[in-house]
């Protein structure tokens, strides 16, 4: 299984980037799974729902089944937040997983950049940054790629992996 991210400041443009590299690469014949960091706490479920009874009312885990999709649920509580490396163990084997956030572990990304967001790169001196998406031209020593050239990205990152459909 082969891991390859996409780092960016706020409002970058990493999950539009995301979802698309997820079509682009998908439909090449190569299977995708994806990992989401988030900053913040979340909810998959809502107050009033079952599963988000059995989640308050303290189960460590909730697995939620329907004939479409299942997902597991399961609560920290006072347990350390799991490495991207722990979490990884836990995803069904795939030829590819994009890891959406995530910037300081080891694995080979690209940095989503948009001008407006005012942010400087995150890219120099960090060598798992290899190539920059963006929507404006840089100087830079590292691969640039127009933000919205999904199949030239998808391309690199493959080439990069030596994936190929």
């Amino acid at each position: 299984m082969q891991v390859y991210g996409v780092v960016g400041w706020k409002n970058s443009g990493k999950t539009g980037l995301m979802e698309r590299l997820v079509t682009e690469i998908t439909a090449r014949g190569i299977s995708v799974s994806t990992v989401k960091h988030a900053h913040h706490s979340f909810d998959v479920d809502h107050p009033g729902k079952d599963s988000h009874r059995h989640r308050m009312a303290g189960a460590s885990e909730v697995l939620l089944a329907s004939k479409s999709r299942w997902a597991l649920m399961h609560e920290l509580r006072d347990e350390d937040e799991p490495t991207l490396e722990e979490l990884l163990g836990k995803l069904s084997d795939v030829d590819l997983v994009l890891v959406e956030g995530y910037k300081r572990d080891a694995h080979p990304k690209v940095e989503a950049h948009r001008r407006e967001t005012g942010n400087s790169l995150i890219s120099p001196g960090d060598p798992t940054i290899r190539a920059i998406a963006s929507d404006v031209s840089l100087d830079c020593e590292k691969p640039i790629f127009d933000l919205n050239d999904t199949k030239a990205i998808a391309d690199f990152i493959l080439s990069d992996l030596g994936l190929s459909a």
